[in-house]
């Protein structure tokens, strides 16, 4: 049984933008390319830049829905970033920090920690598991929460990576420690993704409107896509075979 890559996205800033792309080249052991390359670390954060931090050291979705609206789109490294609230902003996160912080004060709620400083942690992206992990998602799986809650829902609530159709529904929760083949490259799949409370706010206002979680305690579960790690490189396109070796 296989199925087939439907989507492929990117996150350059974790929790603040979202980018669709047509392929991608895998390294192993590597977040992929862009993805989560730079955080945004509040004013109580101990992130430093050093190594990696858990997601709660960072200005996020969960906290401040308003950042799920952002997209974005990533040229070598220079990062435009949109949002129906605010003006469209090209710069620099490396060396242009200060006109992001002020671009994304107003998206920040006041009774939260304010955004302090971007960092980047070398030779790895900021993903939320403490390994490189790429995340893998179902259109099955996202099809039945859709039904369940009787709404559209854009896949963009999940900020998945890699997504494939033509599988079962939670199919992939049954690859826990098998390797999948996505066109060239093989991945490892590790563990199920736990969801917050960011999955709940709509990705085109940034305004909490669907109740995602509850829809998925109805499975028993709060679980949506899996982790994966790469153990062989290669390249991803869209319409490329899925498959578990």
């Amino acid at each position: 049984m296989s199925g087939t890559v439907s989507c492929i996205w990117r996150h350059p800033i974790k929790s603040h933008g979202r980018e669709s792309l047509t392929e991608v080249t895998l390294t192993p052991g590597q977040t992929m390319p862009g993805d989560r390359v730079w955080a945004v670390a509040h004013e109580a954060s101990k992130a430093d830049g050093s190594k990696w931090v858990p997601c709660a050291n960072f200005s996020r979705g969960s906290k401040a829905p308003g950042l799920m609206a952002i997209s974005a789109e990533l040229e070598g490294e220079t990062l435009t970033l949109s949002h129906p609230d605010r003006p469209d902003l090209r710069f620099d996160p490396e060396n242009e920090q200060e006109v992001f912080l002020d671009w994304v004060k107003p998206l920040m709620p006041a009774d939260r920690a304010a955004s302090a400083r971007i960092i980047r942690v070398p030779g790895r992206g900021m993903t939320d598991s403490d390994y490189p992990s790429i995340s893998l998602c179902n259109m099955a799986s996202h099809r039945a929460v859709a039904q369940k809650l009787g709404q559209d829902l854009s896949i963009a609530r999940w900020r998945g990576n890699i997504w494939f159709d033509g599988l079962p529904l939670w199919e992939e929760f049954e690859w826990l420690g098998k390797k999948v083949q996505i066109g060239e490259a093989v991945l490892h799949v590790r563990e199920r993704i736990v969801r917050c409370m960011a999955t709940t706010a709509n990705p085109e206002t940034g305004v909490r409107d669907a109740d995602t979680l509850g829809a998925l305690n109805s499975w028993d579960h709060q679980d949506f896509g899996v982790y994966a790690e790469v153990i062989k490189g290669g390249r991803i396109s869209l319409d490329d075979k899925v498959q578990v070796l």
